[in-house]
């Protein structure tokens, strides 16, 4: 693994991003979305999507520079045409609307059409918490997971994303793919050499396999779950529940509507459909964070099974993460990483990412 300075790291995306044709604040948001991935210990949506969306950019798949419109909107809810700008300036968009309706009727609740990837689905349930709501978001994306029984993918790995901050610096923040894991995951195996874990995805024979590339080729996820006889039918469902609010209801592209993202930028815009929900807390009983901090207190506390792995609450490896990164000031990213992006610096004619000696 290779160091890298925090800042460093976001100046090199802001400056490929730029390069590539978005404006500063476009530039900015997506490259902030990135950092947070990374910090907060989930790589697969850190800097390794970068050169997706940069490639999206000059393809023409994403045009970074439109403005995201309202098209229909009521005290509590809205409908938005993100334009086909990146997942960040979209999301950034539709999360102010549904805080400042939360603020005013209790709830704000927002489809989006027309979007492109939009990263960690936590970064924007955490924005409605840390103002003072229950945030919710959720995505639909590119068919990867295969419905029980199946063989060939329909739906996407489909994100849900609940955050709440209580009482005692605690924050109760659960993001997680319906799919076994995200995509990134996949690639992640790819880029370290390593196997795959049983229970993540199938090869074309709809048999589980551990083979990341092939796994990777076939783009077949198993649903959060795994197989029929561990209940991955739940995932399976929970992945359709995700779409229902993303896709069908806001008119964008869903389910086996939805292009493959592809590496080059290839297949026209994604037109995804996303969901973002802002609940005030202060519209409910009192004691709502003392409540939570106990919950979650209690959970840590129970006997683990082994004594070596104590029981975390949602958050818990997230937070742990992000101090040991805002200690060190830098985040770490395997050798085949740092050299796609010198390749990537050499192709869009921008300073190289500097890397810390060992």
């Amino acid at each position: 693994m290779s160091k890298v300075k925090i800042s460093e790291a976001v100046r090199f995306m802001v400056d490929c991003l730029k390069a590539a044709g978005a404006a500063a604040k476009a530039a900015e948001q997506q490259a902030d979305l990135l950092i947070q991935a990374d910090r907060l210990g989930h790589p697969s949506h850190g800097l390794n999507r970068l050169e997706f969306y940069v490639n999206d950019i000059l393809s023409g798949a994403c045009t970074p520079n439109n403005q995201p419109t309202v098209l229909k909107e009521s005290p509590s809810t809205a409908w938005v045409d993100a334009n086909n700008v990146l997942g960040a300036t979209a999301s950034h968009f539709a999360m102010d609307i549904a805080i400042k309706k939360a603020k005013e009727t209790g709830v704000g609740w927002v489809t989006v059409k027309g979007s492109n990837h939009n990263g960690m689905a936590g970064y924007w349930a955490k924005k409605a918490a840390d103002r003072g709501c229950i945030g919710m978001a959720f995505t639909n994306t590119s068919p990867l997971l295969v419905p029980t029984r199946g063989k060939q993918s329909a739906l996407g790995t489909n994100p849900i994303s609940v955050v709440a901050n209580a009482s005692e610096n605690e924050t109760f923040y659960l993001d997680m793919a319906t799919t076994a894991v995200a995509v990134g995951k996949i690639e992640m195996q790819q880029r370290k050499g390593e196997p795959l874990p049983r229970g993540w995805a199938q090869g074309p024979d709809g048999k589980e396999t551990t083979d990341a590339d092939l796994a990777f080729k076939t783009q077949c996820l198993m649903p959060l779950g795994g197989g029929e006889q561990t209940s991955g039918y739940k995932g399976y469902g929970l992945s359709g529940v995700v779409d229902l609010l993303c896709g069908i209801a806001s008119g964008a592209n869903y389910g086996h509507h939805i292009r493959s993202w592809s590496h080059s930028g290839s297949g026209g815009p994604a037109n995804l459909g996303q969901c973002f929900i802002a609940v005030d807390i202060d519209c409910f009983a009192p004691g709502f964070g003392d409540r939570l901090t106990e919950s979650m207190q209690h959970w840590r506390k129970i006997e683990p099974s082994d004594p070596s792995l104590p029981v975390l609450a949602p958050g818990d490896k997230e937070k742990k993460k992000a101090k040991e990164t805002d200690e060190c000031g830098t985040v770490s990213f395997v050798q085949q990483q740092i050299k796609s992006c010198a390749s990537l610096a050499e192709r869009l004619k921008v300073k190289p990412m500097e890397v810390l000696q060992d």
